[in-house]
């Protein structure tokens, strides 16, 4: 057992680190608040290859795998820069399409992932299904030898960046007439496919949105694969990523949180000539914290491992505690640091309340923590499906 990072991979920690901190925690919120994208920042972590730390070298890529791409994900996240696209195109999409796709397709989309240049987001969520993806509702029928997409979908981050979006639909099987699902790329200026931004309480420069299928109308090469039995396992393909990378961003935001604090606490004096961090009242909070932020580290870096090294079931319930524990930590640490800084905490100047709704919304997204009390409840545990 081994906790070191890699030569490769503490140089890959480094390099992105000092990256995010260049641009930083105030750059990451003026973009948001004047409604704008971190172009600047993807544009340079595409140019140094750090976007596609986990695309075949072959394509363009690093050669690595979701171990990398988490370091990427923690280390811009630590430096006050989350970049929710980060899981929604290289950790999905690119996942999706390199371990699922047909040859042409990895021959035409991989490139573009590896140096950023291409930025594919992804559509499953609905409003009716939840997160039951058994009711998804959109349908993708069979017109020639076109397909036809109709339907809704919800909370799609990043639509008005991306040049493609990787849509869930369901199709119906020939041989036994039920519903089974499939994956298509759906270029984002498709005739019929409409988008409406929806307002969120979060501070984030990626945007979320309703989408509406008309009868969008697709050659059959966008479907994901080579048949439609490609479908369930591309669709498993990327949950797994998604909730590292999502972990990952949690426990970066986390660090980040508890750094502002800390630096805060140790140097502020108002009893006397001692800092506020030397009372208990104030720095056990931020310690519990630290530790609670830390131990979610420890799950990610098991998930990743077990994630690159193909052993996927297993992965699938570390990734899942992974995302809980991150999503509880980065909430814990974003409050414990608003509170340590009192007034200071809900200025934008000293940025941390700046996170609250997204960390909060880390809770809830892209699984709910109930939601993976029940996985756990049911595969750990052998308790009864709940649900």
């Amino acid at each position: 057992m081994n906790f070191d990072l890699t030569p490769e991979q503490d140089q890959l920690r480094d390099a992105v680190r000092a990256l995010g901190r260049r641009y930083g925690h105030g750059y990451f919120v003026e973009k948001a608040k004047a409604g704008e994208h971190t172009t600047e920042l993807w544009n340079e972590a595409g140019r140094l290859g750090y976007l596609g730390v986990n695309i075949p070298t072959e394509y363009g890529g690093g050669g690595g795998g979701i171990t990398e791409l988490a370091i990427v994900c923690e280390e811009l996240a630590a430096a006050g820069c989350p970049l929710l696209l980060l899981v929604v195109s290289p950790a999905i999409a690119a996942t999706v399409i390199n371990k699922h796709g047909t040859d042409e397709q990895r021959k035409r989309y991989l490139p573009g992932f590896a140096d950023g240049s291409l930025k594919v987001v992804f559509a499953i969520t609905e409003p009716e299904a939840g997160s039951n993806f058994h009711r998804l509702g959109t349908v993708a029928r069979r017109d020639g030898d076109d397909w036809l997409l109709s339907g809704r979908k919800c909370y799609i981050s990043g639509v008005d960046e991306a040049r493609y979006v990787l849509v869930v639909a369901r199709t119906e099987d020939e041989s036994t007439g039920k519903l089974k699902p499939a994956l298509f790329i759906v270029p984002t200026d498709a005739p019929g496919l409409t988008r409406s931004k929806l307002d969120m309480e979060i501070l984030s420069p990626e945007n979320q949105f309703l989408l509406y299928l008309d009868d969008v109308r697709l050659p059959a090469d966008a479907l994901v694969g080579e048949s439609l039995d490609a479908g369930l396992p591309a669709l498993f393909a990327g949950l797994n990523p998604e909730r590292i990378t999502v972990a990952a961003m949690g426990a970066g935001t986390g660090r980040y949180a508890i750094e502002r604090a800390s630096e805060y606490t140790a140097t502020r004096k108002v009893w006397g000539g001692r800092s506020i961090g030397s009372h208990q009242g104030v720095s056990h909070p931020l310690a519990h914290a630290a530790v609670q932020v830390e131990l979610a580290r420890l799950m990610i870096h098991k998930a990743a491992a077990l994630y690159d090294a193909g052993r996927d079931l297993e992965a699938g319930v570390s990734g899942n505690m992974a995302k809980y524990a991150a999503g509880e930590a980065a909430a814990l640490a974003v409050d414990t640091a608003v509170q340590a800084l009192g007034g200071a905490g809900m200025t934008t100047e000293y940025g941390v309340a700046t996170l609250l709704g997204a960390v909060r919304a880390g809770r809830i997204a892209p699984v709910s923590r109930e939601m993976v009390l029940n996985f756990v409840a049911q595969h750990v545990l052998g308790q009864e499906k709940s649900y």
